[in-house]
């Protein structure tokens, strides 16, 4: 047994927060409409579409695909954003079974929005980086829609996932 966390037990983590917020949203859409301000968004449902664009396009990165420009995904409704999350979610699962798929090996990217030391990553730190960004901020939208009046109920903190042990 390792101490380690696996990127396949912070994948089942994510699908499970993914799941649970679609489930939401699903049976009250007008949460999609409050006010937000999280990484410049005007709503809630352009946030979630901010957390499953960066999932999608770092598990292109990952998997070594092209990396679909923003502009041509969708802003909703909720069901095409969470097939970005399950698009993420196949690619991912593809190459945790792919038993030559070198995750140790480091990709250079050259974007402006990275600080240089931050340009040269391991695909195994883009993927975990993906999957713990999408947590990081299903914690902020907890924290949104109880304030707005809204408890959701979620409980994103790895210790209360099924995922691990």
């Amino acid at each position: 047994m390792t101490s380690a966390i696996s990127i396949s037990e912070l994948l089942g983590w994510s699908h499970e927060s993914a799941l649970f917020w679609n489930a939401l949203f699903q049976a009250n859409p007008a949460l999609l409409e409050l006010p937000c301000g999280i990484d410049d968004t005007p709503n809630v449902q352009e946030f979630v579409r901010h957390i499953f664009v960066a999932e999608l396009r770092w598990a292109q990165r990952v998997a070594g695909l092209p990396v679909v420009p923003r502009e041509q995904l969708p802003k909703g409704p909720i069901d095409a954003l969470f097939d970005l999350h399950e698009q993420a979610l196949g690619t991912l699962e593809a190459l945790l079974h792919d038993p030559s798929f070198d995750w140790d090996a480091t990709l250079t990217m050259d974007y402006d929005w990275l600080p240089p030391h931050a340009r040269i990553a391991s695909r195994r730190k883009m993927a975990a980086h993906a999957l713990i960004h999408s947590q990081r901020h299903w914690a902020q939208l907890a924290t949104l829609v109880r304030v707005a009046g809204h408890p959701s109920g979620f409980l994103g903190d790895l210790i209360f996932s099924s995922v691990l042990m």
